[in-house]
């Protein structure tokens, strides 16, 4: 059989292509982005007793009331934002919310801008809908915002733009400042603003969380898209949501319906419980532990005599790997492979050309035995 022309624009995620050769070789995955830290128990029982009570069946395609209003909730309780529950669309993870928001919002042909580098699903998102990314380079170690850069990149077809905050894969955190900038731009050139906020609460240091949401100038013009995969480890139950304006919601609710039909509902109840119970603690632990975790992994590389640009947010550290052996950088991360068994992605993976070419990114979210034995096999580099 023939395949369609949209199939040609899906690659295969360099992510999932290392994955198989590092499980070939049961190696250490440093690769793919899986929160490793045990599931809270609130998740887990909230879940369970919702299938005991027979929610099990169909949901409104939106998302549960109770997992709508506790996410409005938590906007309020952490950002200081009011929403309504009706701002909320829930699906089957951010991935699904972001394919929504883009059928609902782009057409064929709209230029989008990512920065780079970017998380692959997103361009291949916008690629697999006919939409054309457009980049503009944030440059390590600093990741900061170039505002002649994003300048220069618009024309009159430019419809929308992608921020990552805290960003997947470099680990960037955008300041207010940068934010208000991106707003009045957005509102200069009459855009919308994609802002994928799902690492909010893996921060380090002085980083603070702002969501788009906040800046008046966004408020109006934004998808903000998140989810509980990463805070709450349950990257296999598929569970994000989007926040937009209801008109949009409500347009994106179709898609949803006819893509997914909705979220599983049980497991929509086990986040609404996490939501509800767990405190400020949890999520204090949660970033001192991958802080902790940082450091430690950050240290091997700089031992090895690498180069990594430390991450302020998220779990992830994209590493200059200029001295390794190779002529490029899938190269350099499968001699990494072969030598320690550790597994990371080829920087290529985040940019639409070679200037991925000496750098490979790791994920260092890993139970801490699992992290100290691949820092060990990195210093043997």
């Amino acid at each position: 059989m023939r395949l369609s022309e949209r199939s040609s624009h899906v690659e295969q995620s360099h992510i999932r292509s290392m994955t198989r050769a590092c499980n070939a070789i049961n190696g250490i995955n440093m690769a793919q982005g899986v929160c490793d830290l045990e599931v809270p128990r609130e998740v887990i029982e909230g879940a369970y007793a919702a299938m005991n009570e027979g929610i099990n069946i169909y949901t409104p395609t939106e998302g549960l009331p109770r997992l709508r209003s506790a996410i409005a909730t938590k906007m309020k309780q952490f950002y200081e934002v009011e929403i309504a529950p009706e701002q909320v669309l829930v699906s089957d993870g951010a991935t699904g919310a972001f394919y929504t928001a883009c059928m609902a919002l782009l057409n064929p042909l709209d230029e989008v801008i990512l920065f780079e580098p970017y998380y692959g699903y997103h361009r291949s998102t916008l690629t697999s809908l006919g939409a054309v990314p457009t980049y503009v380079r944030l440059e390590a170690p600093e990741w900061k915002l170039d505002m002649e850069a994003l300048e220069a990149v618009v024309t009159p077809k430019t419809r929308a733009m992608v921020i990552c905050n805290p960003a997947n894969p470099s680990g960037k955190v955008y300041t207010r400042t940068e934010l208000e900038m991106i707003g009045l731009f957005a509102e200069k050139h009459d855009l919308i603003v994609f802002a994928d906020e799902m690492y909010e609460h893996f921060l380090y240091g002085d980083a603070v969380h702002i969501t788009a949401l906040s800046i008046p100038s966004l408020k109006e013009r934004c998808v903000v898209l998140s989810g509980f995969s990463k805070v709450f480890s349950i990257t296999g139950w598929r569970l994000g949501y989007a926040i937009a304006p209801v008109s949009v919601i409500e347009a994106m609710a179709q898609l949803n319906d006819l893509i997914y039909v909705c979220a599983p509902a049980p497991l929509q109840i086990g986040a609404a419980v996490g939501l509800e119970r767990l405190g400020d603690d949890y999520y204090t632990e949660l970033a001192r532990i991958h802080e902790h975790k940082r450091d430690l992994f950050c240290d091997a590389l700089r031992d090895a005599g690498l180069t990594p640009s430390i991450p302020m947010g998220a779990y992830y550290v994209m590493t200059d790997v200029s001295r390794v052996a190779g002529n490029d950088d899938f190269e350099k991360a499968m001699a990494i492979l072969e030598r320690t068994g550790v597994a990371s992605v080829p920087g290529r993976a985040f940019y639409h050309d070679d200037a991925g070419k000496n750098m490979v990114r790791f994920c260092y979210s890993k139970p801490l035995s699992v992290l100290e034995e691949a820092a060990e096999r990195i210093r043997r580099l």
